[in-house]
């Protein structure tokens, strides 16, 4: 087996292949320009993106050429895979911005400087488009009755697909027959839910330029838990700190199942495969999962951030110590001066995502402040209660925020 395919099969970055043989053949043929797509609707990167993107990066280091697609065009319309129900619409300006967001997110895994790398946006092509030429030129190689047959389209059509949704797969076989044009990129990676748009553009491919391409996919990835990846109290866990802190990111792999940290280490990480599974393995499963946290954050935040994450970690879990790694939450003074309520404090600092939620965390025992459990919802909280010029607030088990005097 081409050592490549070898590497993302042991990791875990391997579901479906349209023809394994032939991609491995051309894989040993020398740099193979591949790509990635990703949908640009949100603000940041988010745990839901990395999967394809640390695939790509073990390509780049086999010496093959990653193209990133950011989906400016199709983030206008929106992807019905694996959604029940139609995105809402959002306008160019925002995806713009949300791009130049990403952008440098994406470059803390793949190598863009000094390489081959590229970062593309379908909008380039998809926008300038005239309806009628393509749907002469495009729309004549898709059947109805074949596109129906995908999963992706089957699930939708229960609930209603919207005709513009429709035009989706249509839009992404376009792109990869668009980059198979522009830069003679013959494979597209992605996940499982993925797997039908992929086979369009190949067959795309096939028809209009009479050229062989590929396409592989990898699981879907969940939590042993049943929870879903990378989803918090708070909702997506994403790469952008003023999104998601970076203690909070921490912490979300310091706290992932203990059947999980062999099988993360080998997707969200470099170590080499037989460490990763070792530390899978090892008895003190929690000085490994404080090293899995450690090693992404470092991926994703830089060093000097996943230091401070695990010295604040450490301190409040052995007690004492510096907070500085905390999130944190400044509150004018004169407000702290006239008291805030307790409810609002901890939907104000994110800890809860209502005062319903709030009062529903404190009637459940699982609020504490200063480390004493708080049991009135209607208690004031105001400077008096300033620790060091600190107030340390705690919901649930293991999540921590810090509240300061502005």
């Amino acid at each position: 087996m081409n050592s490549a395919l070898a590497i993302l099969k042991e990791r875990g970055f391997f579901q479906q292949c349209t023809d394994e043989g032939g991609l491995a053949d051309l894989l040993t043929q020398g740099p193979l320009a591949f790509y990635i797509g990703i949908d640009p609707t949100g603000p940041s990167c988010h745990i839901g993106h990395l999967v394809p993107i640390y695939a790509a990066a073990h390509l780049q280091k086999a010496g093959h050429i990653p193209i990133v697609l950011m989906g400016g065009g199709t983030a206008l319309i929106g992807d019905p895979s694996g959604k029940t129900e139609m995105r809402q619409m959002i306008g160019a300006e925002e995806v713009s911005k949300n791009i130049s967001a990403m952008r440098p997110q994406l470059g803390r895994l793949i190598d863009f400087a000094g390489s081959n790398a590229r970062v593309e946006n379908n909008a380039d092509w998809l926008t300038p488009l005239a309806y009628i030429d393509f749907l002469r030129d495009i729309g004549r190689h898709f059947s109805v009755n074949r596109m129906l047959t995908f999963e992706a389209y089957r699930q939708r059509m229960e609930r209603g697909l919207s005709f513009l949704e429709f035009n989706y797969q249509l839009l992404q076989a376009y792109d990869f027959l668009e980059l198979y044009r522009r830069h003679n990129c013959l494979l597209q990676i992605g996940g499982d839910d993925q797997w039908g748009n992929i086979v369009a553009g190949m067959e795309l491919i096939r028809r209009v330029e009479s050229a062989s391409a590929y396409g592989l996919t990898f699981p879907l990835i969940t939590r042993s838990d049943g929870k879903k990846m990378g989803k918090t109290e708070q909702g997506a866990l994403f790469l952008d700190p003023a999104l998601t802190p970076v203690y909070d990111f921490y912490q979300y792999w310091r706290n992932v199942p203990d059947e999980d940290v062999g099988r993360f280490f080998l997707l969200f990480t470099f170590l080499e495969a037989d460490e990763c599974r070792a530390l899978g393995t090892a008895a003190d499963i929690n000085a490994s999962k404080e090293r899995l946290a450690f090693e992404i954050t470092q991926l994703l935040h830089g060093e000097a951030e996943a230091e401070s994450a695990r010295a604040a970690a450490k301190a409040m879990f052995q007690g004492g110590g510096a907070r500085e790694g905390m999130p944190t939450t400044e509150i004018a003074s004169a407000k702290l001066a006239e008291g805030i309520s307790v409810t609002e404090l901890f939907t104000l600092t994110g800890l809860c995502s209502s005062r319903s939620e709030a009062r529903r965390l404190i009637q459940q025992g699982g609020a504490q402040l200063n480390g004493e459990k708080v049991s009135d919802f209607d208690a004031l909280v105001d400077a008096g209660l300033l620790k060091d010029g600190e107030i340390i607030l705690k919901a649930g088990k293991k999540r921590f925020h810090r509240v300061c005097g502005a």
